[in-house]
């Protein structure tokens, strides 16, 4: 897959796991949801932002401010995902916070699909794409699992901070017995 194409199939991914949570049957499996959703998106803000958001800035002729503005809306994402990382199973606020976290991820999946990857598409080469595509499905394995709103967001200082997040992420996902991806 090319980084778009992966890009939106994380996409579908999370779409999926929120109506997953829907559909559980108990709070213990509500929680095993979000726990996934956590994860999932955390590993996803990260990568776009060490990997995809530099080449949009680069290329894009207004690539800083579109980038910013999405940015923007990772903050609000994280911020989120550390609330629903905070709680346990069967907390009365899980439900609210993701229905927030759904509407923020929806606005910013439209955003994206409708606009940042189109322009990507035209002012990137095929094979770009694709050696994009490859790297961002490596870096997967090594992305952070949990969200850290208060670290940078942008390269060379998250290029540093990342992979330390990443490892202690995984440690405390392996001490808590949280589900793996």
């Amino acid at each position: 897959m090319d980084a778009i194409e992966l890009l939106k199939h994380d996409h579908r991914m999370v779409e999926q796991l929120f109506r997953d949570y829907h559909a559980a049957a108990s709070d213990t499996q509500r929680r095993g949801v979000v726990e996934l959703v956590i994860r999932e998106l955390s590993k996803h803000a990260a990568l776009e932002e060490m990997m995809v958001y530099p080449t949009a800035k680069k290329v894009l002729p207004d690539g800083a401010q579109r980038i910013d503005e999405h940015l923007s809306e990772h903050m609000a994402v994280k911020k989120l995902l550390l609330a629903l990382d905070k709680l346990s199973a069967g907390d009365d606020r899980e439900g609210e916070l993701m229905s927030q976290l759904r509407r923020e991820v929806d606005e910013h999946v439209r955003e994206e699909e409708g606009g940042l990857f189109t322009q990507l598409r035209a002012h990137v080469s095929q094979q770009d794409l694709d050696e994009l595509g490859r790297l961002l499905g490596q870096a997967k394995h090594t992305a952070p699992t949990r969200p850290h709103p208060g670290a940078p967001d942008q390269p060379p200082a998250l290029t540093a901070i990342g992979p330390v997040a990443a490892a202690y992420d995984r440690l405390r996902d392996r001490l808590q017995g949280r589900p793996s991806t």
